[in-house]
């Protein structure tokens, strides 16, 4: 769905979810200005049971004035009504009536079926940050006030950008500008003297693993971010490596990690948590996620049956166990300080493969600083000479040299279009340019023959190369342990899925 889909439609009610937060209002926001700059008749609304009360969201309410209304009821039924943040239908967005509906969310879907106009993505931070992607492929100009509306919809619904994990969030965090003052005002607000008393009990209640250093702990009800609040504060005892803290909240239970040690990726540790039954992720030392009540449900079935008394044992019984399961079978390798037992590894050989490429000496400066960003992350290096970015067949980037290209590589001079959930990019970051790189990637194919050492795992393995000490490869039962026979200290991991496509047994 594009938001010029919508121009076809004049009377036009823009929804957030019921007892919204600033992800929503942003949003909603977001696409009632851009309708109103379209000469549209429109309405930004909210309902349910209550009106805004908090006070960091009525001060951003009014001063970035925001016409929201709280409304029980419609008296007209409107021709489009678009729903931010939620969809249309589920439980935490009052059903109003409408000639035509349409959707914009990030969330899990379940068994709901969005609308046919929709632009739900899962795995976003914030429905903030689609907004965004939408009103720039329309060129519509985004002013400060919104992008501080924006800016701070991100903000709130990655727990402080600590959950960021979706290159799009990055992306929109480099391009807007948004009201800095306004933003340190409306953090300052953000907690509650109630919400004190709430983050002292979560304190008192904890639970602690001494063998592996980390603690669990529950809070009532409350905002997302104290989560991240509590969990920073209790990571400084000097015994904890990794605090989980989390609440039952009616979107879900939220969940947020802290990691101090190098053998835990705190991004890592919330995407297990939430595996199967919700969502997860971050930084290495900061993250977090939301499990979803009916995928819970899914897992254990007497959870939606139970009472809450229950339904609060079964949560914490499944978040103990996860992270029981978590740290029981990892091995994990440091590469040259373990050694490999070479006898149990076969030969593999590399098959010719299609890949994009990229010089970007081509179009940069030589020793210009870049980020280059993909679906994995984010990579800084400086341009050299000879530097080659490869994109590998799942949109995974790598630098590499041009000796090593050439000896490996042979080059097409067609363009690469691959098909990719987010096409790699390149940011200048001396002048802040962003180059998308499915303007500038050629194709080269593998010439094949490299051999390698390999084994399938059979347990969780990390594997601390000799190129980086500090950040682990990590592995899944299924995935390969390889090794170059002529360099036994150079251990890495391969996916499963992109082995089976570019290694064949020599």
């Amino acid at each position: 769905m594009k938001l010029s889909d919508l121009l076809e439609f004049d009377d036009i009610v823009v929804q957030c979810h019921d007892n919204p937060d600033a992800d929503a209002i942003a949003s909603a926001f977001g696409v009632y200005s851009y309708l109103k700059a379209m000469g549209k008749n429109v309405r930004l609304i909210y309902s349910g049971n209550f009106i805004i009360t908090k006070t960091n969201l009525k001060f951003m309410v009014e001063v970035l004035e925001i016409p929201i209304e709280y409304v029980k009821n419609l008296d007209e039924k409107p021709k489009l009504l678009i729903t931010c943040d939620c969809i249309y239908g589920e439980g935490n967005v009052r059903k109003f009536d409408a000639e035509t509906i349409a959707s914009i969310d990030h969330h899990y879907l379940g068994d709901n079926k969005p609308p046919v106009l929709n632009d739900v993505r899962q795995g976003v931070g914030s429905c903030s940050t689609i907004v965004w992607d939408l009103l720039r492929k329309e060129g519509f100009e985004i002013d400060k006030t919104l992008s501080t509306a924006l800016y701070y919809g991100l903000y709130t619904d990655t727990n402080t950008l600590a959950e960021i994990y979706h290159p799009l969030d990055r992306d929109m965090l480099d391009d807007i500008y948004y009201d800095k003052s306004l933003v340190k005002h409306f953090c300052n607000m953000n907690m509650t003297l109630q919400e004190v008393k709430i983050a002292g009990m979560a304190l008192l209640g904890y639970e602690y693993h001494e063998v592996h250093r980390y603690a669990l702990l529950e809070t009532m009800p409350c905002d997302p971010n104290i989560l991240g609040l509590i969990s920073d504060f209790f990571l400084a005892v000097d015994t904890v490596d990794v605090c989980v803290v989390f609440s039952e909240l009616d979107v879900g239970i939220k969940f947020s990690v802290r990691s101090c040690t190098n053998e835990v990726r705190a991004d890592e540790l919330a995407d297990y948590i939430a595996r199967g039954i919700g969502s997860g992720g971050g930084r290495s030392d900061k993250a977090g996620g939301l499990i979803q009540k009916e995928l819970l449900g899914g897992v254990r079935g007497d959870y939606l049956a139970s009472d809450d008394i229950h339904r609060h044992a079964i949560v914490t019984t499944v978040l103990r166990d996860r992270l029981h399961d978590y740290y029981k079978d990892c091995h994990i390798i440091y590469a040259g300080k373990d050694k490999l037992d070479f006898s149990r590894m076969k030969h593999y050989k590399k098959l010719p493969l299609k890949q994009g490429y990229v010089f970007p000496a081509e179009f940069l400066p030589v020793g210009t600083p870049i980020l280059v960003r993909s679906l994995e992350g984010d990579t800084n290096l400086n341009v050299n000479e000879d530097t080659v970015i490869m994109i590998g067949v799942r949109g995974e980037v790598y630098a590499s040299n041009k000796k090593v290209f050439n000896k490996n590589y042979k080059m097409i001079d067609d363009q690469y279009t691959m098909k990719l959930d987010y096409f790699p990019t390149i940011k200048n970051t001396k002048t802040g340019e962003i180059i998308p790189l499915r303007r500038v990637a050629k194709t080269c194919v593998s010439e094949g023959g490299n051999t390698i050492l390999a084994m399938p795992i059979y347990t969780t393995t990390k594997v601390f190369t000799k190129w980086n000490g500090s950040e682990y490869l990590k592995g899944e039962p299924g995935d390969y342990l390889a090794a170059k026979e002529t360099d036994p200290d150079d251990i890495y991991i391969i996916n499963r899925d992109i082995f089976a496509q570019t290694y064949a047994p020599d």
